[in-house]
């Protein structure tokens, strides 16, 4: 239990701005339209513990942030890797003597 008033947020970024984005089932159901609180609800309620922060997230992530990862996967897709940089060096090609 947190002792702070101050509402859980995560930041995600879109356009690489900062955004604060709820991090609690309760602040993200807030954020919805009343139109999408029973699929919400569904989900959640059957997500199992390991995956509720990835479910968190992909319900609170903002529009304009699955525009960008959309257009990066497709980018990705399309076989073009500038400005994407592998984050650990185990990602790189082996050298083959």
């Amino acid at each position: 239990m947190s002792g702070s008033d101050e509402p859980a947020v995560w930041t995600s970024y879109v356009d690489g701005e900062p955004v604060e984005v709820p991090a609690t089932i309760a602040g993200v159901r807030a954020a919805l339209e009343p139109g999408q609180h029973a699929q919400f609800d569904d989900e959640i309620g059957r997500t199992p513990a390991p995956q509720l922060a990835q479910v968190l997230a992909m319900w609170a992530l903002p529009d304009g942030a699955w525009k960008q990862i959309e257009a990066d996967f497709a980018k990705l897709e399309a076989g073009d890797h500038e400005g994407f940089h592998p984050q650990e060096e185990r990602y790189a090609a082996p050298d083959v003597a």
